[in-house]
């Protein structure tokens, strides 16, 4: 392991780099450098919390206290890390963030809490910083309190693992019924410098809004006020994050967190400077990429949806007429056997509670217009049919009420969705 002081790390070379994503069990990457960011190290390892031996933990760390930002899940049965990490980055910096996959150490209770402090306790030893430095995450199944024995006596090696490239380790070892990791990472220049984001997610099933996604750490070098950090990254989760759903469930251990360590040395980047849109552009974009991969990796899922609602009233009435539809059960089965019952979407439109004028209302599927002015249009079938064997299915809809607009991504629902969440506590 390579604890490097503060500036070490400062001229490493990163190129931007995109993962090609395809819907199904196989997963495809180009791959032109190993993912890495200036100053953070990562690793990831089996302690034998799964009955494989897959990797189960895994660690991110920054040479140097980062600044620190987060979104969590409103459920009310918030699991333990959360609620520890809830309370830390209150104050701003955070170092190291571990996470297991396989428990969720979710309605454990008191127990469940002593349990994670207890492994953020032997990770702030093993890295020689300050506990409240130290940021954690669990997934799995719910009620199960975690295996701090098998996790403490793994942080040795955890720790003594970290490396520059690891950051693939480290988001092998937070997947659960994912079909593939899901990375992404840009570079560019603001503040006359160099700066390189990198983001990392977990996430198929239970994915739905007002919180985060299940699993998402973001790494940058980049010099930033936390005043910004934090308003930048609330907007590129809004954009981006909270706008899937692949299910409408919302999890009880949900969280997105960004560490910034400024080891790029730009001019520092603060709230109501130009150069800010940059940076936001450059973290948005990374954060589109994995919740696009995340909704491709639905459980089961064989299709992708953007379902977009244009001409509202307002952004609140296109949002919930946009989830309207992406949640709707019988939207998500018709898609999935591509079948060309529009009228579904228009009953869970009607449903979404908005004020609708329907001789307004128009439905696009792709480029087909199947119903306007409070009527079916004439269309030809086969072509309907067609637009819906397609692995991207665009959805438009129109309200003719206003200039305002949403778009939700979202994923059909299929035999192996139920399947898959019918066994999987065992």
């Amino acid at each position: 392991m390579n604890l490097a002081p503060a500036g070490a790390a400062k001229n490493i070379k990163n190129v931007a780099v995109h993962r090609l994503f395809k819907i199904g069990v196989d997963f495809m990457q180009k791959k032109i450098n190993k993912f890495s960011v200036p100053g953070f190290l990562a690793n990831g390892i089996s302690v034998g919390i799964k009955s494989s031996e897959q990797k189960d933990v895994g660690l991110i760390y920054s040479n140097i206290p980062a600044r620190v930002a987060a979104v969590f899940t409103k459920n009310a049965f918030k699991a333990a890390p959360v609620l520890i990490n809830t309370e830390r980055v209150k104050k701003g910096m955070a170092q190291a963030i571990i996470t297991n996959s396989g428990c969720a150490n979710a309605a454990t209770g008191k127990e469940g809490y002593r349990d994670a402090l207890s492994v953020s306790a032997e990770l702030a030893s093993q890295l020689n910083i300050k506990e409240d430095l130290v940021l954690l995450g669990s997934t799995g199944l719910i009620g199960k309190r975690l295996p701090v024995k098998k996790i403490n006596a793994g942080i040795g090696k955890l720790v003594k693992g970290l490396k520059e490239n690891g950051i693939e380790d480290a988001e092998m070892a937070m997947m659960t019924t994912d079909k593939y990791p899901k990375i992404a990472i840009r570079k560019g220049i603001v503040g006359a410098k160099d700066i390189t984001i990198c983001g990392i997610a977990k996430g198929a099933g239970m994915i739905e809004p007002n919180m985060a996604t299940l699993l998402t750490y973001v790494m940058t070098d980049a010099l930033i006020d936390a005043k910004a950090l934090n308003t930048v990254f609330h907007q590129a989760i809004d954009a981006t994050f909270n706008s899937v759903s692949v299910d409408g469930c919302m999890s009880t251990n949900d969280m997105a967190i960004i560490l910034a360590n400024g080891l790029a040395g730009n001019n520092p980047l603060e709230r109501a400077q130009a150069r800010l849109q940059r940076f936001r552009d450059m973290l948005t974009d990374v954060l589109m990429e994995l919740c696009q991969a995340v909704v491709r990796d639905g459980e089961g899922a064989t299709k992708f949806i953007s379902i977009m609602v244009e001409g509202a009233k307002s952004r609140s009435d296109a949002r919930r007429a946009a989830y309207a539809v992406a949640n709707s059960n019988l939207v998500k089965t018709a898609f999935f056997g591509q079948d060309p019952n529009w009228g579904r979407i228009l009953a869970a439109l009607g449903s979404s509670g908005i004020p609708l004028e329907k001789e307004r209302v128009n439905l696009s599927i792709g480029d087909i217009l199947v119903f306007s002015q409070d009527s079916p249009v004439n269309i030809n079938l086969s072509k309907l049919k067609e637009a819906l064997q397609k692995d991207k299915i665009e959805v438009c809809i129109g309200l003719g009420g206003g200039d305002k607009s949403y778009c939700v991504y979202t994923a059909d629902l299929s035999y192996d969705y139920v399947k898959i969440n019918a066994d999987y506590s065992t």
